[in-house]
């Protein structure tokens, strides 16, 4: 991917408006990321598991022609996963210590996107490495070589976030207070037919029609506590169309959707909205 040298300005960037690879109802959610980014502002990506975070994130690094290091964040997460470690290197007989580079100083270092995924599953005592890095200062002092990486002018930062998951904590206000705040919808209606037209193999409107009127219901009943979230995953619906081009959609909605889901009584009602739609076969 070319880098270009000078500084990110949404004027050379207008093409990101009109973006194939991230699909939205909302132009001014992708337009208003594109300058926050464009401002050096950070973003924090929230919304549901599936709706696209990662994908607007890819979307954006590819539009600003930014390379993307990425972090997927656990209770596992610790400073070498962030900034790199070091290692004992041995070349024709001689050996040494090297410290090889973590995605963030690396993304730091070289002008890149950083990219970390689920901030809110890391634990706490890990994140404040990062604080420095997402304000003003842009800079941090690597605890393992002692050097202070000052960032490239053209680096950037997304965090994505699922709120109210197993697993997550919430994000300190002091961290939070670093981002501005993107949410990511699903995506339903036409934007989603056209998507499933692009993105899938099943060329039949009708079952289309079909999948994308299941997937507003699974999404209503997310909302009164039916369902998890999960159940309203676009990433499941679009395999599900997938199977669907080669075996009966009410098989595809169960292989693909109901059968990701730990609760029998949350399969169920998936099942149960996906009947109204598709016959057994």
């Amino acid at each position: 991917m070319p880098v270009p040298t000078e500084d990110l300005n949404i004027k050379n960037y207008r093409d990101a408006l009109d973006d194939k690879g991230f699909v939205t109802e909302d132009i001014n959610l992708l337009r208003d990321a594109l300058i926050a980014l464009t401002l050096s502002k950070n973003l924090l990506l929230r919304g549901p598991t599936g709706s696209g975070k990662t994908k607007l994130a890819e979307s954006l690094a590819e539009k600003l022609r930014l390379p993307m290091e990425s972090i997927n964040c656990s209770v596992d997460l610790d400073a070498e996963a962030l900034l790199g470690f070091k290692t004992l290197v041995t070349d024709n007989g001689h050996s040494e210590i090297q410290f090889i580079e973590g995605p963030v100083v690396r993304a730091m270092r070289e002008g890149h996107l950083l990219y970390i995924d689920e901030i809110n599953m890391a634990r706490p005592e890990t994140l404040p490495i990062l604080n420095s890095i997402l304000d003003y200062r842009r800079q941090l002092t690597n605890p393992f070589t002692a050097e202070t990486v000052v960032a490239h002018p053209r680096f950037r930062v997304i965090a994505a976030i699922n709120e109210g998951y197993v697993g997550t904590l919430p994000m300190n206000e002091a961290l939070r207070n670093r981002f501005i705040v993107i949410d990511v919808p699903y995506l339903s209606g036409a934007p989603l037919k056209a998507l499933i037209e692009a993105r899938t193999q099943l060329g039949n409107e009708q079952v289309i029609n079909q999948f994308v009127a299941l997937s507003a219901d699974i999404v209503a009943a997310t909302k009164v506590g039916e369902v998890s979230e999960e159940a309203a995953s676009i990433r499941a619906l679009l395999d599900a169309c997938d199977l669907a081009a080669y075996i009966p959609a009410l098989r595809a909605v169960a292989r693909a959707i109901a059968a990701k889901l730990d609760d029998e009584r949350e399969k169920t009602v998936v099942m149960n909205l996906a009947e109204t739609y598709f016959t057994q076969a």
